[in-house]
C-alpha cells in the first residue's frame, strides 16, 4: 500500500510539471508535503485505506481516496480530480511492485546472500589442503578436497546473485490497454510515451515496458523468479551434502549446552538449520516456479488470476530469506572432522585405481583398466603393501613401475588443492 500511495503521488508531482493551464502547479513545499504521505506511511495510514477497501471492494481504488484526501488537505480539494487521472489500477500496481521488490531485494536479500557467501569463500580457502575421499553415486571415489567441493557451491551461487545484482528492473506503464488511450484523448499535445519513460526512469529509476496490454506481461518477473528458482536449487543442493557430511561424520557440530536434540535421547546433536532451511527452499522454489509459470499468462488484455498469485510474492521470498539466514547460522555451528576425513583417504590406496589405469595406458597397456577392474572393483580398501606387490608383479616399463610406486592417496588431488 504504501508504494502505491508513492506512486499514487510521484504522478500527481509528474502531471504538475506540465506545461498545460488546466494542470496544478505544485510548489517545492506542497510537493514535500505530499511525499510525506508516504514517507510517514505507517499502520493508521494502512487502516484508514482498508477500511475503504472494505467498503467499496478495490484496493487501488482505495489507495486513489486516501490520496486524494492528501492533496485536499496539504495542498487544495479543487486539484483532487488530478489524483489517479488517466492511470488504470494497474498501471499503479507494476510500478509499486517492482520498486517494492528492489527495495527488498537490494535491502535484505542481497546482503543476506553476501554473508553466506562470504561464509563459505572463507571455508573454501581455510578447508582447501583438507584431503578427503570422493564418493561418487555413494561411493569411494577418487580423492579431492573440501575446501574445493565448497568452492564449487561458491561458483554457482555467485553466478546467481551476479544476475540477481544485474537484474532489469521494468515496470508497466501506459493505461487501460497500453495504449495511453486516455491521455491521448484527453491532452493530444503531449508526448505520453515520453512522459510514462521519464517517470518510470528519472523519478524510480526503471525501465518502462513499451508493449503491454493492461498488465505487465510478467515475462519480465519471471526472469527473476526463475534467478531465485535456481539460488533455491543450489543452497537445497548445499544443505543435503552438508547434512550427509555431518551423517559420514566429516563434519562435527558445535555443541550448545542448553540445547536438546532429543525428547527421548540425551545425545543428539541434529543438523536442523540445515533441515529447515532445505524445507524452506521447497516452499520457496515451488512458490517461485508457480509465480514464473503462470503469471506471464493472460486471457487477451487481462484477466485477475495474476492478482492472488501475485500476492505471494512475500511469502516465497520469506521463506527464502529464513532459510538463507538458517544455513548462515547452520555454518557457523560445523567444524571439519579432520581426523575421520583423513582416516579414509591415507593408506587407501584403492583410491589410485583411476590413476593406476590411466597411467598405465598412457605407457601403451591396452587393457589397463579391465586389469585394475578383477583387482579392485567391489572392495573398499587397498593397503600400501598389497598395492606395491600388484605393482611389481606388473609387466611393464620401468619408468611407469616407479611412477605408480610414487603415488599415494593423500597427494592425488590434481588441483584440488590449489585456489
Amino acid at each position: 500500500m504504501r508504494y502505491r500511495v508513492m506512486v499514487e503521488v510521484e504522478y500527481f508531482i509528474q502531471l504538475s510539471k506540465l506545461e498545460d493551464g488546466r494542470v496544478p502547479k505544485l510548489t517545492g513545499a506542497e510537493e514535500e508535503a505530499l511525499r510525506d504521505c508516504y514517507r510517514n506511511f505507517g499502520e493508521e495510514e494502512m487502516a484508514r485505506i482498508k477500511a475503504m477497501e472494505g467498503r467499496i471492494r478495490h484496493d487501488v481504488k482505495a489507495v486513489e481516496y486516501f490520496v486524494r484526501e492528501c492533496v485536499a488537505e496539504r495542498v487544495s480539494d479543487k486539484w483532487v480530480g488530478w489524483v489517479h487521472w488517466g492511470l488504470t489500477s494497474q498501471d499503479v500496481n507494476h510500478m509499486a511492485l517492482p520498486l517494492m521488490l528492489r527495495d527488498g531485494v537490494e535491502a535484505e536479500v542481497l546482503p543476506l546472500l553476501d554473508a553466506l557467501l562470504k561464509r563459505l569463500r572463507g571455508s573454501a580457502r581455510a578447508w582447501r589442503s583438507i584431503v578427503m575421499m570422493g564418493r561418487t553415486h555413494g561411493q569411494p571415489a577418487s580423492p579431492t578436497t573440501l575446501g574445493k567441493e565448497i568452492q564449487v557451491f561458491v561458483d554457482r551461487l555467485e553466478e546467481q546473485v551476479g544476475q540477481l545484482r544485474g537484474y532489469r528492473w521494468r515496470a508497466k506503464f501506459g493505461g487501460a490497454t497500453g495504449n495511453f488511450n486516455a491521455h491521448v484523448a484527453a491532452m493530444p499535445q503531449v508526448d505520453w510515451r515520453r512522459f510514462g519513460d521519464a517517470f518510470a526512469g528519472e523519478v524510480f529509476g526503471l525501465e518502462r515496458l513499451q508493449h503491454t496490454t493492461q498488465i505487465t506481461h510478467y515475462d519480465e518477473l519471471a526472469e527473476l523468479w526463475d534467478i531465485f528458482g535456481r539460488l533455491c536449487t543450489i543452497l537445497m543442493d548445499l544443505c543435503r551434502d552438508v547434512w550427509l557430511y555431518i551423517m559420514l561424520e566429516y563434519f562435527v557440530q558445535v555443541v550448545r549446552e542448553e540445547e536438546v536434540g532429543s525428547s527421548a535421547m540425551p545425545h543428539k546433536v541434529n543438523p536442523i538449520d540445515f533441515e529447515n532451511a532445505e524445507g524452506n527452499l521447497g516452499i520457496a522454489r515451488a512458490l517461485f516456479r508457480h509465480l514464473s509459470e503462470k503469471l506471464p499468462l493472460s486471457r487477451l488484455q487481462r484477466d485477475l488470476t495474476d492478482s492472488t498469485v501475485v500476492r505471494n510474492v512475500g511469502v516465497a521470498i520469506g521463506h527464502f530469506y529464513l532459510a538463507v539466514k538458517g544455513i548462515c547460522t547452520g555454518w557457523d555451528r560445523i567444524r571439519p572432522n579432520e581426523e575421520r576425513i583423513a582416516s579414509e583417504v591415507k593408506g587407501n590406496y584403492l583410491l589410485l585405481s583411476e590413476a593406476a589405469q590411466t597411467v598405465l595406458r598412457s605407457y601403451g597397456i591396452g587393457d589397463a583398466y579391465e586389469r585394475l577392474k578383477g583387482y579392485t572393483r567391489g572392495r573398499q580398501r587397498m593397503g600400501r603393501e598389497e598395492w606395491l606387490r600388484w605393482v611389481e608383479a606388473l609387466d611393464v616399463d620401468g619408468e611407469a613401475k616407479e611412477r605408480l610406486r610414487r603415488l599415494r592417496p593423500e597427494d592425488y588431488i590434481g588441483y584440488a588443492g590449489e585456489e
